[in-house]
Parts: structure tokens; sequence; C-alpha cells
């Protein structure tokens, strides 16, 4: 059954948002003004249908210019598209940063993740909700990827243009000034401040972060830019590949999966066109290296995204940005605008006779869209849910092609396998975990921010680089989906292999300290929280099973030992079914980390 919104209309200005995407409509059928002709045939039907994959893009003109996303205007997007209501209106539900409530058009997304939270941000959303300001909705928001800089908090005032503010760290006072004057609000610190190592020697993946002004694509190609990409055109679409699986080079998002082999597998198929994906929806609480990549180094990401697209035939590539990013989204709309411009991109790329263009989707407040086939659904218009496998996203991946998807940091170790060599790059890092590694550290140090050490540095190594503060109680590896480290496990590798040696994860590469002032029992029930409303709910393992994990860490809280016994050992049963069932990643790895605090830290003890 279809869902009908009635007589609801759009305003002038929900008219306008839409047809700024979409250009003005041909027909009534299309929402214009009725005339007897139209009224005799559908014209354009089936061209429309093929726009379904500008839903998304619609749904975030209609909330940048209004605020919100009313039934009038959701019907007019439905039209103009020919998507029925009742999936439109499921689509637009699906995002923590829409509403199809009205709210007022400023909203302050305040952090209230685990960084944010160890920094105070139950403080900060108190004092912000104890003062309404006329006008200003407030938000607890899950991670807004600006850890090293907790508490944060994100300020975005609707209209034409849509203006953002950013206050991190942030103060009531600082966070109300975004909310109220975003234009006038303080200046977000360069991003080299987030990279404590900038301007070292020896630094490879963030060499020019500080060092190279990211708005300036001379400055880029002077400090090397597009040499690697000169020698993928020297070597071809299969040498390329060729480097790339010599390099031992595996997938920095946490999967692990060797690089070279999935970009085999899309190139063999016979099925055109291919596209490539770069994810850039990191929303793991604790990551933002991706972030800091693309506002200092925003042009090293479109040439990896080349040498990608080239390896693999594809001609068109996508780049999913979280939405929570105004300055990432600014920074490389210019970076692409400016590689058009020198012939870098589109349809004679350096004049080798090759096309091939980006276009960037963004994302919407949703931590399952990092999970390369959810975030698939949502490019094409659906829920970001996630597919069955197989197939494979290198058969069948975006509108049913096949498809190559890598995160930002997985694209950008690219560049100096090429310009090395893969011998030099393989000699990096350890056998099985080959190359330098970002690593986002946050919480209880001195100096958090984003760090570059060859694969097997220990744990013990980052933390005196970042600067632990005394009274160090815990350390989370991975991210919520990660586990919990003993302050005495210095020792551990980091590696992949390593970590998993030690009966942890390495993941995305999250490192957060916490001291003895954070009440771990509160940060384990933050994670279950987290996971409870970033489940799709496709899935009953998942569904239920993160809504009984954090039933069972409410009643545990304020009890140890026997009086918790039942609920834990519940907990475990829990976690397993969420394992072995779950469809996805998410599900499967909810139950980590309070499993580690439960065995490892004796949390409940």
């Amino acid at each position: 059954m279809d869902l009908h919104f009635g007589d609801s209309k759009p305003t002038d200005d929900e008219r306008a948002a839409v047809d700024a995407l979409l250009g003005p409509p041909e027909s009534s059928w299309e929402g214009a003004d009725r005339s007897a002709a139209d009224l005799r045939w559908a014209r354009g039907g089936r061209a429309a249908r093929d726009r379904r994959d500008l839903l998304l893009p619609g749904l975030h003109a209609l909330n940048d210019r209004i605020g919100w996303i009313s039934d009038g205007a959701l019907d007019y997007l439905c039209r103009r598209l020919t998507v029925p209501p009742a999936e439109a209106y499921g689509v637009a539900t699906f995002y923590a940063m829409f509403s199809v409530r009205p709210r007022p058009a400023t909203v302050l997304h305040v952090c209230t993740d685990l960084a944010c939270a160890a920094a105070g941000a139950a403080g900060l959303c108190a004092g912000l909700e104890s003062r309404p300001v006329p006008g200003v909705h407030v938000e607890r928001s899950p991670c807004l990827g600006l850890c090293e800089r907790a508490p944060a908090a994100l300020a975005i005032k609707a209209g034409d243009p849509v203006r953002t503010a950013v206050s991190a760290p942030a103060t009531v006072r600082d966070a109300v000034l975004a909310a109220t004057a975003p234009d006038s609000a303080p200046e977000e610190p360069p991003t080299a401040l987030a990279v404590p190592q900038a301007g070292h020697p020896g630094l490879i993946l963030l060499s020019r972060i500080g060092v190279v002004d990211p708005a300036s694509l001379d400055d880029y190609r002077a400090h090397g830019g597009y040499t690697a990409l000169r020698r993928a055109f020297e070597l071809g679409p299969a040498g390329v590949i060729r480097e790339v699986t010599d390099s031992g080079l595996v997938g920095r998002g946490g999967a692990a999966f060797p690089t070279g082999r999935k970009w085999q597998a899309t190139a063999a198929q016979p099925d055109h066109p291919h596209y490539l994906v770069c994810n850039a929806d990191e929303s793991e609480p604790g990551t933002f290296k991706d972030r800091v990549i693309m506002e200092g180094d925003p042009y090293a990401l479109i040439e990896a995204m080349t040498i990608a697209a080239y390896a693999t035939g594809a001609h068109r590539g996508y780049l999913y940005l979280r939405g929570e990013y105004p300055r990432s989204l600014a920074r490389m709309e210019h970076a692409l605008a400016q590689a058009r411009t020198r012939g870098l991109l589109g349809g004679d790329v350096l004049g080798q006779g090759w096309s091939f263009d980006i276009e960037i989707r963004r994302g919407a407040g949703a931590y399952i869209c990092g999970e390369e086939t959810a975030l698939f659904n949502s490019i094409e218009g659906y829920r970001g849910e996630p597919r069955a496998k197989p197939p494979f996203p290198v058969e069948k991946g975006l509108f049913g092609r096949p498809t190559v998807e890598n995160n930002v940091e997985t694209l950008v170790n690219v560049l100096p396998i090429l310009t090395m060599g893969a011998p030099a790059y393989a000699a990096i890092g350890t056998a099985k975990s080959t190359g330098p590694k970002l690593f986002c550290v946050s919480g209880s140090v001195a100096r958090p921010g984003i760090y570059e050490l060859p694969f097997g540095a220990t744990l013990g190594e980052l933390l005196d680089l970042a600067g632990v503060r005394d009274g160090l109680r815990a350390v989370l590896l991975g991210g919520a989906a990660g586990g919990f480290v003993r302050p005495d496990e210095r020792d551990i590798p980091l590696t992949f292999e390593g970590t998993r040696e030690a009966g942890t994860t390495l993941g995305s590469g999250v490192v957060m300290a916490f001291d003895d002032t954070v009440p771990l029992p509160r940060l384990l029930l933050r994670i279950a929280e987290f996971f409870r409303d970033e489940s799709c709910g496709q899935c009953v393992p998942c569904r239920v099973g993160t809504v009984r994990q954090e039933e069972a860490l409410h009643r545990i809280a304020e009890r140890t030992g026997a009086a918790a016994a039942g609920d834990i050992a519940l907990l475990r049963e829990v976690g397993r079914a969420m394992r072995d069932a779950s469809i996805c990643g998410l599900g499967q790895t909810a139950w980590n980390a309070v499993e580690s605090a439960v065995d490892r830290l004796g949390a409940y003890e």
C-alpha cells in the first residue's frame, strides 16, 4: 500500500529548493501548472525513475533550505522523481540529520559520544538546555568526527545558502554564538593542528598537511602531486593493479581486505559500466582521519580516486561524504572544480584520452552507511540497509554494476605505492601489515590528533607520542565496534595480526584513552545506546539484540559482583546471537566493547 499526503502543497521556497536541483518541472505530472495537453498521458516517467538516485540530494536540498521536510515538500519531490511517497518517507526518516516534523531553522548538534562524553558533553548539553535560545533546536548527536577538539558542537542554519559553524572545544557561550550567528563565529583552527607530527620528516601520508595550501592545486603539484597518476598512465591498468597487489596494501577501514585483489576482481568483470565509490562516511566514534585528509590534502584524494578508476575501468566515481563535515565538503568541492578546470578530471584526463569524473554525495547521519552495500543503497535513493552477499560488490555493486569501494585512507596509500614502488612500500611495516597507518588518538591524552606510524609500532609508543595523562584506566582500540585493553598492555603491536593475537582489534585505527575520572559503566551504556540508535532494524538479531543489551546495562549500571551476574550472563548470550546471526558488521561487533570491558577490565566486579 502506498502512502499519500492528500492535499498537502509545497511552499514556494520548497518548490524552489527542489527545482534548483532538478530543474523546472516539464509537465503537470511533475507538479507544474496543469494544462489540457498534460492530462492525456504521462511523459518522462522512465527518465524520472532513472533519477531515483537524486532522492537523497533532494532531501538535502529541502532540509538545507527549510530546516525540515514537510509532507507537501516530500510529495513534490516524489512527483518530480516518480518515487512512491511511502518509500521516500522511509528514506527521509532513516537519517538522523533530517526531520519530517516542524523544527526551528537552526539546529545545534552537540556530540555526546565517547570522546566528548569524557570531555564534559553532559554538562555542555545541560547548560544549553537550561537556557533555551529562541529559534534554535538543540539535538544530542552521535560522534561529529571532531574528537581531537572535544567536546564538539555543529550548528546548521537553514536558508539559501545554508550556513554552518563548528564550536570545538565548545562552551555554552561559543555554541550559542555558532547557532545564532554562524557567520560571526570564530573560524575553525587550521587542519594542521589535528596533526601533532605536521611538518616532521619521514611522514608519507601526512607529509603535505600543514605544508601545502589545501586550496592550491599548483602548491599540491609543486609538492609531488600528480606524479603518481602520470606513473599510472605509464604502467597501464594491469600494471597499476600489479603494483598495488605486490605492495600488500589492505583496506584501512577495518576489514583489511587486500586492495589489489578487490581491484583485479572489479576490472575483470565483463559487465559495464564499472563504478568507483570512495567511502568517506567515517561514522565510527573516535574516527576523524579521513576528515583531516580531505581538509588538509584534498587533491591527494582526487588523484588517488582517479588512479583507482583508471585501474578498474571506471569512468564515474562517487565520494560519499559525511553530512557532519561541512569544511571537508567545501574543500573537496573547490578541489574538484579546480581539477576539472585544469584537465585533471573530465573527458580527457591529462591529455590521455581517458575520461573520469567524481560526484559528491552527502550522507545525512547514519552509521550503517559506512557498510559498503548500505552505502550503495543510500546513493541509489533507498534506505541505507545492508544487502545480502553474495553477490559481492565487485560483481553487482552500485546500480547493479561492478563496483570497487575503498575508504579515504586506503586510497591515498596508492600514491606512495606508485611513487616509491611496491617493494619499497612493502618494506615499511610488517610482512602481513605493510605500509604506514594513521591512528586517531583522543581522550585522556595531552596531544590528541592523527598520528602516522609504520605498522608494527606498539601501543605504548603511540601513547607516549600523544602524552597519556596520569590515572589511565583503559584504552579503547577500534572505536565503539572495537575492544578495551588494559593500561599495562602497552606492548600490543599495532598490526591487524598483532591485535588479533592479543584478543582485540585494530579496526579503523581508533585509540581512545580514558583515565579514572571517566565512569566505565556509563561509557559502556553510551556504546550500547549508540548501537541501538544506529541499528537499521533490518535483521532481528541486531534490532532486538542491541535493545536487550542496552536494557541489561541499564539494570546493572549501579550493581557489581553477584548482583550483576545474571544480567552479564544474559549479555553474553545476546552478544553471541548478534555476532553469529546479524547480517552485517554492526550487529556482529555491537557486543565487542562490552565483552572486553567485562572480561579484560572487570567492569562490574
